[in-house]
């Protein structure tokens, strides 16, 4: 394949990817509003969540094993694939999609680091 080849597909791909980008975000906020109650609780799964969002927030002060996802239900599972996706390339800080979500994070912070 050319140069220019490869950076007609590249160009491509980064636009199919910019078309996806309404629905990501969409998706990956309800999923958020979904795993944020979760994450508040005091459960084997809230304990997942939580450190999970706190690895989005700021991932070198709080990293997140991947495999404890497998503890996971299949729709908190795929709720936080969703918000992986939107912070992929984030427009905002996690935090920022939710309201209070500085006071969400800090309860996180309490909770779960």
């Amino acid at each position: 394949m050319s140069p220019q080849d490869r950076f007609l597909q590249d160009m491509a791909r980064i636009a199919a990817e910019e078309a996806e980008r309404p629905a990501i975000r969409v998706k990956g906020i309800e999923a958020l509003q979904r795993l944020v109650p979760v994450a508040l609780r005091d459960s084997g799964q809230s304990r997942i969540v939580g450190r999970f969002l706190l690895s989005l927030y700021n991932g070198s002060a709080f990293p997140f094993a991947l495999t404890d996802l497998r503890g996971l239900d299949s729709s908190l599972w795929d709720d936080c694939l969703a918000v992986l996706r939107l912070d992929r390339r984030p427009e905002l800080e996690v935090h920022e999609y939710i309201e209070n979500g500085d006071d969400i994070w800090s309860q996180l912070k309490r909770a779960w680091a």
